[in-house]
């Protein structure tokens, strides 16, 4: 038996048999458990609830699908497709509202059709893909367990944030070294209210406590 398998089954008989839950977790730690891991094992179980004599109460855990790597992972694409249509869109629109005399280089109209084609296929899958993890997510709470949707969701925040953090390290430099335009700074603006808007969109998706 793994040694998880056995700390569950000694705090299940435990609970059955009317210890309380401290004297367990003392023991365990007497033992050489962490208190990580103790305090994890005892979350699992709620102890006998009244009218309810030596029965334990398991706690819903997390839990990895198959289906949820296909539905999340095509939503977080569908999402950073997107993200990266209307920033490269807006960098374009800015380009052409805040001329840089100094700026000889004029991009190709090519790039805001680009960005354009990738909003008009992406816009609307993140748009179905969200609404039904949405009403999925109302109608059966645990939904909101799925370790597939916790990690994705995980690795766009620490994306996101790190790109509000370049930005602002870039806006700086700029700064510093005389070389924030007007144009320049709309960039930076608009590149750090995209990855608020990733940061808000998320923000219950990752526990932090």
């Amino acid at each position: 038996m793994a040694s998880r398998e056995q700390l569950a089954e000694f705090i299940h008989e435990g609970l059955k048999q009317g210890h309380p839950p401290a004297q367990l977790g003392e023991a365990l730690r007497a033992a050489g458990w962490s208190a990580r891991e103790v305090d994890a094992a005892l979350a699992a179980w709620l102890p006998a609830p009244a009218g309810i004599a030596a029965l334990p109460v398991p706690r819903p855990t997390p839990y990895v699908s198959a289906r949820d790597a296909v539905l999340y992972g095509l939503l977080f694409i569908a999402l950073g497709n997107v993200i990266w249509g209307v920033g490269a869109l807006g960098w374009q629109v800015i380009n052409q509202v805040i001329p840089d005399v100094g700026d000889f280089y004029d991009p190709p109209r090519s790039a805001m059709r680009w960005s354009i084609a990738s909003l008009v296929v992406f816009g609307p899958v993140f748009w179905w893909l969200n609404g039904r993890v949405m009403r999925q997510t109302r109608t059966d709470a645990g939904q909101a367990r799925s370790l597939v949707r916790k990690w994705l969701a995980s690795v766009v925040v620490v994306l996101a944030t790190l790109t509000l953090l370049g930005d602002l390290v870039t806006a700086i430099y700029a700064l510093l070294n005389g070389d924030l335009t007007a144009r320049f700074a709309a960039k930076a603006l608009w590149v750090a209210l995209l990855a608020g808007v990733v940061l808000v969109y998320l923000r219950d998706e990752v526990d932090v406590s």
